[in-house]
Parts: structure tokens; C-alpha cells; sequence
């Protein structure tokens, strides 16, 4: 299915539909409506529940699809915006999430294949709404730290739907209207899960699609475009778009931006203007087509459509403008390992070294030990916020400590940072040696975060089983090299766990080359022990052969929080090329 619509990507801009509440409400259905006969008697109010609308009045639902397809759409929306246990509750309909969506996407399914022709096939796309919680936001005003759902909660309600969605018919998996990007995560995360659980069913695309909330360019949990699209590029999306909560004018700079970073294709369906004082949007069916048509001829789109206040009459005009326009061509962009919090960070072959504070550790820091342990967090996120001000271009948090639960205590400090935007700005390192606290910290970043550390000390299953998961998460990782009979600590030693690790994550299981850093072991130089006096070089050659047989590999290097640099005026240091450097500060 991807290699067919990547096919009709590259041949012509195609149709995404417009907006269905819109045009649910021009049906001015009353609370008998929504309840149908078979939820006649049900004890809470259900207007209002438009995704209930496929089991009560699918009619009104398939006539939209194929109003929407008449208008020329190449692929329609389920009607499943609310189709998660979570946003169900609202009306105490959880228990009737699967079934919803099932006849959801089978009502979209029997009119794309009503309208389809060889010339122009019709495609489903499941969508998966935002819900109406937030893995990045407290709803409570007066403590920032609390969640009033668990990124597990969320994954597998995804999971739930994902199936619904599959079984119903869908062509694709569209994760849509997000703003918070750790939700969408979630989605990601269970949708390859679900996948992965069932090997006999065919891989569906994802097509991904955030929104900007207004006119600072960034979505509700503060992330910029770019930023945002650092954090799900993991998914390798069909596509990747913005959607909602703005019209085409003021929306344009983002779908530029995001058009210049997107390795994938670039779909977008803004509003139809601005709400006015009625909550009614005024933008014209001609008067959108002529904005989206700049786009499209400006190259920035292979996707177009309509959210908000859109109808079919805005997506024929837009169908118009569109046609014999040539879509956006994918840019070429260098290997590089693309990170981000609220902003983007970008490690390259131009890169000189990346500055990282490792002062928010209890292994470290006597000073950040005590805050944790007394729950001082205000004070431990000054540190935090002191290492940014001074120059952390990413900033490492370790929970390893006998006293403390380390799982519990990595989950409130990085939901606490998530409200900090000053410190959340910068890509997290999440730092243990034990692997439950690390997923612990993967599961509350909602930017792409590095994973500090993995190894083959416990042999290839357990590394295999941990870089997947990692990469599932969307995390970069450093990989020690350390094996089943110890630490590297020669030349040959560091270099053979390194190129073993590097064949294992590329070959045989797709890690990208540019996500993984080696930390060779650089061990202390002046202990008087002679065996020891040749680790510097060692470490200093062996970091060489690393950069020239491992493509796109970063080198991590840092004694006792010693820093150094990689790229100085030292001949011997600037033939190691390494692009990536603890610096502590």
C-alpha cells in the first residue's frame, strides 16, 4: 500500500477530505438523533458524540464520505476522532470502542469503493485523535508533575483501535490533530506493537499530522514544527502534516518549514479561517483555494485537505486550484542525527562538540542526591535550569540511587521538566543502568531523546530486545562497549564490541547509523600502573577506526567529568573526527 501511494504522491497532489463536524452540523441533530433506538434509554446525554453516529446514523456518515468523494477526495477520514476507551468515557461508552470504529471505517470503506475507478482508486484512513488527555501536560494547575494518564493507559487503547481500525478495512493509519507530541508517540508506539504481535497482517502507512495552536508556531506542549517532526520521524510516516487550529494564511510559514525538514511526504488540512464570535468559520470555498493553491505551487504539499469549518464545496475548489500542479519533491538531506525537546538539535559532520549537563544525577552530584532524596524538586530543577543557562545542549538525568526508587522518582522529575520549557527546550539524556528506569524516562519525553546506556554485556538477546524498544520510542542511543567477558579496554577490544554492536543494530535491525554513539571506554591515563599508560591512545585510535568503518556513528568521550574536545587545533585529535563529546558542565 505504501509503494502505491508513494506512486500517486509522485504523480499528482492528492485529496484528503474536509472537515466532519462541519458538516454533521448541518444536519441540526437533536439528542433523539444521537441515541437512535438502541441507545433510547442510555443514562447520560449522548449529543454531541459524533463519532456514536456510525452505529445510530450511518446514513448521515456514509452520505458525507461520498459528498467528500464526489468532490474529488483520494482519501477520507474514518469517523473516529473520539474512538479511544478514554474520550469515550466522557459519554460511558468505552466498552463500545471497537465496535465504533469497525463501523466506522466500514461505512468509509463501502464509499471509497463505491467511487473508485482504476484511474482513481480511493483510499480509508483510520484516524486516531489526540484524545482528550495529555501524556505532557498536568491538568492540574498547582502541581505540574501530575498525569492524569499513563503512557501504557494510552497505548493500549491505540492498540485497540489500531485493530478496530485494521479490521474495518482501512487502507491507512492516520495519527491526527496532536498537540502533544507524546501522545502521538503513544499511537506510534502501538502501532508497532501491534504489528509486531501480528506478523501476518500487512503493514498499514501511518500518516502523522500535528497542530499548531496559534501564532508562536508551536503545538500546546510547546514544541516548534520542526522539533515535532524530530520526535516521530522514528515512525517513518508516509507523511507528516499540520492540521487544525489555524486557516491557510497563518499557517503557511509552519508548512514551509516543515516542508524544507520532512524527508517524507507533506500533507496538510488547515481550517476554513479563523472561528468568528459565533464559532463559525467564514473562509470561502474560493477564497481557501486560492491560498492552499500558492502552496501547492510554491512546493510544499502532496497532501491537501480541510479541517475545521472546510465542506466539500472547499475541497471541489481546492481539487481545482490543485490539478496539473506538480507535487512537493522530497529533499535531500545529510545523515545526521536529528534530537529535540521543545527545540530541534541537530549533531552533523559539521558539528564540533555537543555540550551535555551531568549535573542532574545522584550518582554525580552530592548536591542533586540530596535535593531528590528530600523531594526538593524545585530546587534539583534549578540545577537543571542553571546547566541550560550555562550552555547544555542537552541535559542527562540518573536516578541510579540504593535509596530511592529510581522508576518513580525518573517519572515525576521528567514530567516536572516537561513544565519547565527553559529546561524542556533541550533534548533529555535519559541516563541508568537499569533498563526499567530508562523506559520509565522514555515514556514521559515527548521530544527525541538519547538513551544512555545499552550494551552486549548481557549478550545479543537482551541488546537486541532493548534497541528495538528504543527505537520504537524514537530515542537515540549510546552503546558502551562492554560484552559478555567484560569492558573494553584495548585498541582491538574496543573496536571489535563496537563493529559488532554497528553490524547487529544496522544490519540486521535497521537502527539508523546517525542515532548511535559509541562510548569506547576511556579510562583513567595516570594511575602509575604501566599496563595502564596505553589507554589514552587506545581510546584515541580507536575512536579513529571507529569513524572510518562504522558510517555516521558519533563518538562519546569523558573522564570524571573532565572535559575535552575532539576538535581542536591538536592534529593528532582533529584526524579522530568525532562529531559527538560528553562535555560537562
Amino acid at each position: 500500500m505504501t509503494d502505491r501511494l508513494q506512486a500517486l504522491m509522485a504523480e499528482r497532489i492528492l485529496l484528503l477530505d474536509g472537515a466532519m463536524g462541519t458538516m454533521i452540523q448541518r444536519h441540526q441533530l437533536q439528542e433523539a438523533d444521537y441515541r437512535g433506538t438502541r441507545f433510547a434509554d442510555w443514562p447520560s446525554d449522548l449529543k454531541g458524540n459524533n463519532d456514536l453516529l456510525v452505529l445510530t446514523q450511518p446514513e448521515i456518515i456514509r452520505g458525507i464520505h461520498e459528498d467528500y468523494l464526489a468532490a474529488g477526495c483520494d482519501i477520507i477520514e474514518t469517523n473516529t476522532f473520539n474512538g479511544t476507551r478514554v474520550s469515550m468515557s466522557d459519554y460511558g461508552m468505552e466498552d463500545y470502542v471497537p465496535e465504533i470504529n469497525i463501523a466506522a471505517t466500514r461505512l468509509a470503506r463501502e464509499a471509497c469503493d463505491k467511487y473508485s475507478t482504476a484511474d482513481k482508486p480511493r483510499f480509508v484512513a483510520g484516524v486516531l485523535g489526540p484524545t482528550s488527555r495529555t501524556l505532557s501536560i498536568s491538568p492540574d494547575v498547582n502541581d505540574p508533575g501530575f498525569r492524569n494518564i499513563t503512557f501504557d493507559e494510552l497505548v493500549e487503547q491505540y492498540q485497540e483501535a489500531t485493530q478496530a481500525l485494521i479490521q474495518g478495512g482501512a487502507d491507512i493509519l492516520l495519527i491526527e490533530t496532536i498537540f502533544d507530541t507524546l501522545n502521538a508517540k503513544a499511537a506510534i508506539f502501538a502501532i508497532e506493537r501491534y504489528f509486531t504481535a501480528n506478523p501476518d497482517v500487512a503493514r498499514l502507512p501511518i500518516m502523522i499530522s500535528g497542530t499548531i495552536t496559534d501564532a508562536s508556531g508551536r503545538t500546546l506542549s510547546g514544541q516548534t514544527t520542526e522539533a515535532f517532526y524530530h520526535s516521530v520521524r522514528h515512525a517513518r510516516p508516509l507523511s507528516i502534516g499540520l492540521n487544525c487550529a489555524l486557516g491557510p494564511d497563518l499557517l503557511r510559514q509552519y508548512v514551509e518549514e516543515l516542508s524544507r525538514v520532512a524527508e517524507c511526504e507533506v500533507s496538510v488540512h488547515p481550517n476554513a479561517g479563523l472561528p468568528n464570535e459565533f464559532g463559525e468559520y467564514d473562509l470561502t470555498a474560493d477564497e481557501m483555494a486560492e491560498q492552499v493553491g500558492e502552496w501547492a505551487h510554491s512546493g510544499f504539499l502532496n497532501i491537501i485537505g480541510g479541517c475545521c469549518g472546510s465542506t466539500p464545496e472547499h475541497i471541489a475548489a481546492i481539487a481545482a486550484v490543485v490539478d496539473g500542479v506538480a507535487p512537493r519533491q522530497r529533499p535531500v538531506l545529510p545523515k545526521a542525527c536529528r534530537l529535540s525537546g521543545l527545540e530541534p538539535l541537530i549533531i552533523s559532520a559539521d558539528s564540533l562538540f555537543v555540550n551535555i549537563g551531568e549535573r542532574a544525577n545522584v550518582t554525580g552530584s552530592a548536591k542533586f542526591k540530596r535535593l531528590i532524596l528530600n523531594e526538593e524538586y524545585e530546587a534539583a530543577l534549578d540545577v537543571c535550569r542553571a546547566q541550560v543557562e550555562n550552555g547544555a545542549q542537552i541535559v542527562d538525568v540518573n536516578m541510579d540511587e540504593g535509596m530511592l526508587d529510581g522508576e518513580a522518582a525518573m517519572v515525576r522529575f521528567l514530567n516536572l521538566i516537561a513544565s519547565e520549557p527553559d529546561i524542556a527546550r533541550v533534548p533529555l539524556m535519559i541516563d541508568s543502568s537499569k533498563w526499567p528506569i530508562i523506559e520509565a524516562g522514555l515514556r514521559c519525553s515527548q521530544g527525541k531523546p538519547i538513551v544512555n546506556s545499552i550494551s552486549l554485556k548481557e549478550g545479543e538477546e537482551k541488546f537486541r530486545e532493548q534497541a528495538l524498544l528504543c527505537r520504537q520510542y524514537g530515542a537515540a542511543i549510546i552503546v558502551m562497549a562492554f560484552d559478555e567477558t567484560g569492558q573494553a579496554d584495548t585498541q582491538a577490544r574496543k573496536n571489535e564490541i563496537c563493529t559488532r554492536a554497528y553490524r547487529l543494530l544496522v544490519d540486521e535491525l535497521d537502527y539508523p547509523a546517525e542515532d548511535i554513539i559509541f562510548d569506547p571506554n576511556i579510562f583513567a591515563v595516570a594511575t602509575g600502573i604501566e599496563e595502564h599508560n596505553n589507554y589514552g591512545v587506545d581510546f584515541i585510535e580507536a575512536t579513529r577506526e571507529i569513524k572510518q568503518t562504522l558510517p555516521h556513528a558519533m563518538i562519546s568521550g569523558g573522564v570524571s567529568n573532565v572535559s575535552f574536545s575532539f576538535r581542536g587545533n591538536n592534529p593528532v585529535l582533529e584526524a579522530i573526527h568525532a562529531v559527538f563529546l560528553y562535555h560537562a558542565i
